[in-house]
């Protein structure tokens, strides 16, 4: 069995080379393309010099609190914990890191591909993206195949799980208060102060705000989905721990064949009509998918005699298909709820508002009956197993899913080297625009799957928590069980709370910066005077570092609070919680904002009065609320949830033997 093992291990690790291999083959391909004019250069220069220096300073930031809880963690649990903990959080960083150093080389390029046809520029976007998605599952596959053959025991690298949970709390949470501070500021005196188009090169937090589609939909979902992927994988090898070897690495099989599905599915995408955009990208995703289920299908059949877990597995897949199409038809421009939000937005912001919260209420229905059903069916075929099983499917998929989202920042900023270098108005409207309004939809249906596979791996987490400490059932008529559930209820919405302030300090710190600007600088509105892009880039990048700590802390130290001073029992209550609310509330929020941020662009593609209008001044100010809602907050309580339920692994001995009541 020693060989077997070795022999499955060694394949793993093969594949999350070649991984990386397709995405330096990607990244050179897309490095060989024309980068415009001088002019462009320059702006793509701009955004990316500004990225750079952002996440340089928040992963020295965070560098301090590695240190630290590495150092807790190698005192208190032992140092094999400490070490993988560190190389989780290094290769998180350098996921989220990779994606974002060929975005903002892509953008520049995509928009000079644009000049010569929608076909040209998708597929640079398309391989931009590409590029992230295949250094996420390619460092995931690699960094938990070698902590696994050097410790030989799945329970040993939970640290690695905890260093990535880490890392993409701090890249969620920071990048998001970056990229929506600059964003709302940008637009409040830009769109509705000023009356200028947005990606205006006279506004001066057009830069600030290109550079947050970077450090955050682009380094934040990288490093978001990257610590999902490796969590899950961990779960899935710990819960098989107790059923037999095959099972510990059959986990990373699933992961394995995912990857080869989704390198073959990318070869698929493409297109250069308009109204195919989104189809070319979900092919990809589809075919994925199917390839998926085959070699799924295979290696179960090749490992176990039986197609016992095949069927978790299909449930996870089918999972995943549903809810995109779910987060599609409430966050697409064309769809029913779209059109809802953009025709309220005639009578006003609030009508706009309010119909964007209903219907971003009512979008949790269908993913949490899918969920459900997928708890209730991979239950039913293999236990407790089997619910991690369906959710690492679900996150086989990684590759060609963050492939999908980061072609959105990359065409959004695209369009705004579009814009500031001064493109012809009909490269703009019949290539770059389409590709912006889509990459919206990419982005939603990205955190719809990234929450839904949360949720999964969450409950893997959890099963794994109970079983450490010995949890084979939780008294809801407890009184600290109670306290731990309502505390845990509590956690996403002060959680939320903290980050959405965060984005309206850094935003009225911009506000106030653009109008100070407009003011004092003669001839800039119009046009014969060049604003000061650096000191709103310096501004955002200020306070989100800021603002980040606080969220960080909270994540950390309250799960182990309640653990120490209330017990085991009292801790799952607290995660039970957490993860009931914080699916449900990040769920309501990504596809909020994503709804509005399209209703906005319909009206703007010449719908109900078009730009300008007062239903397109109403729709500015609901797509300024969802701005904080779909890029900071929603997407910031994926890791939220995995960070309570990892920390509490880690320490779940020392709460078992030392807790208070």
């Amino acid at each position: 069995m020693r060989g077997v093992k070795m022999n499955y291990i060694w394949f793993s690790l093969i594949i999350g080379i070649l991984a990386l291999a397709y995405a330096e083959y990607l990244a050179v391909s897309i490095l060989s393309k024309k980068q415009g004019t001088a002019k462009m250069q320059e702006i793509s220069m701009a955004i990316r010099e500004g990225a750079v220096a952002y996440l340089n300073r928040q992963y020295k930031t965070v560098a301090v609190f590695v240190v630290i809880i590495a150092i807790l963690l190698g005192l208190l649990i032992n140092w094999a914990t400490a070490i993988t903990f560190v190389a989780g959080a290094v290769l998180s960083a350098l996921a989220g890191y990779a994606g974002m150093m060929i975005s903002v080389r892509a953008n520049v390029r995509t928009a000079q591909a644009a000049q010569e046809g929608l076909g040209k520029a998708f597929s640079i976007a398309f391989k931009g993206g590409a590029v992230t998605g295949m250094a996420v599952v390619g460092l995931g596959l690699v960094g938990t195949t070698i902590m696994y053959y050097v410790y030989n025991d799945p329970r040993l690298i939970i640290g690695y799980g905890f260093g990535a949970s880490l890392i993409s709390l701090f890249a969620r949470v920071g990048g998001g208060i970056f990229t929506k501070g600059a964003d709302v500021g940008a637009d409040l005196v830009g769109k509705v102060e000023k009356g200028i188009p947005e990606d205006d090169p006279r506004n001066p937090a057009v830069i600030a705000d290109n550079v947050g589609d970077n450090v955050g939909d682009c380094a934040g979902m990288a490093a978001d989905l990257f610590e999902s992927y490796v969590v899950t994988i961990i779960a899935t090898m710990i819960l098989g721990a107790s059923l037999g070897t095959t099972n510990v690495v059959y986990a990373l099989m699933i992961a394995t064949v995912g990857i080869i599905a989704s390198i073959i599915g990318s070869f698929f995408v493409r297109t250069n009509v308009q109204k195919n955009i989104w189809p070319a990208l979900n092919r990809g995703i589809i075919i994925s998918a199917v390839l998926s289920l085959v070699g799924f299908l295979f290696v179960t059949w090749y490992m176990f005699g039986s197609l016992q877990f095949f069927w978790a597995a299909l449930t996870g897949i089918i999972t995943t298909l549903v809810i995109g199409e779910v987060t599609n038809y409430y966050t697409a421009a064309n769809k029913s709820p779209v059109k809802q939000i953009a025709q309220a937005s005639t009578t006003g912001a609030g009508t706009n508002i309010i119909i964007g919260i209903a219907k971003g209420m009512e979008s949790t229905v269908m993913p949490l009956l899918v969920i459900c059903a997928a708890i209730l069916v991979s239950y039913y075929v293999g236990g407790v197993y089997g619910i991690s099983v369906a959710a690492l499917a679900m996150l086989s998929m990684t590759g060609i899913v963050v492939a999908v989202d980061s072609f959105g920042p990359i065409t959004d900023n695209a369009g705004g080297i579009a814009e500031m270098a001064g493109m012809p108005e009909k490269v703009r409207k019949t290539v770059t625009d389409p590709l912006d309004a889509v990459g919206n939809t990419t982005k939603a249906v990205t955190k719809g799957f990234a929450i839904g596979s949360a949720a999964l791996a969450a409950l893997s987490l959890f099963a794994v928590y109970a079983a450490d400490t010995g949890l084979t059932t939780i008294n809801v008529l407890r009184p600290t069980v109670v306290v731990g559930l309502f505390i845990g209820a509590m956690l996403p919405f002060i959680f939320s709370s903290l980050t959405m302030r965060a984005v309206g300090k850094a935003a009225y710190l911009i506000v106030e910066e653009v109008r100070r600007q407009f003011r004092e600088i003669p001839g800039l509105m119009k046009g014969k005077a060049k604003p000061d892009y650096t000191k709103c880039v310096d501004i955002s990048t200020k306070a989100a570092i800021k603002e980040l700590i606080l969220p960080g802390i909270l994540a950390v130290f309250t799960p182990l609070v309640v653990g120490f001073v209330f017990g085991a029992e009292a801790l799952g209550g607290l995660l039970a919680g957490a993860i009931i609310t914080g699916v449900l509330l990040a769920i309501t929020m990504t596809t909020t904002g994503a709804a509005w941020d399209n209703a906005k662009k319909f009206i703007e593609m010449g719908n109900l009065g078009g730009k300008g209008s007062d239903a397109h001044k109403a729709a500015v100010v609901g797509d300024t609320v969802g701005d904080a809602f779909k890029d900071t907050s929603g997407p910031a309580l994926n890791p939220l949830i995995k960070v309570l339920n990892t920390i509490s692994l880690l320490a779940a001995s020392g709460i078992v033997t030392y807790a208070l009541m």
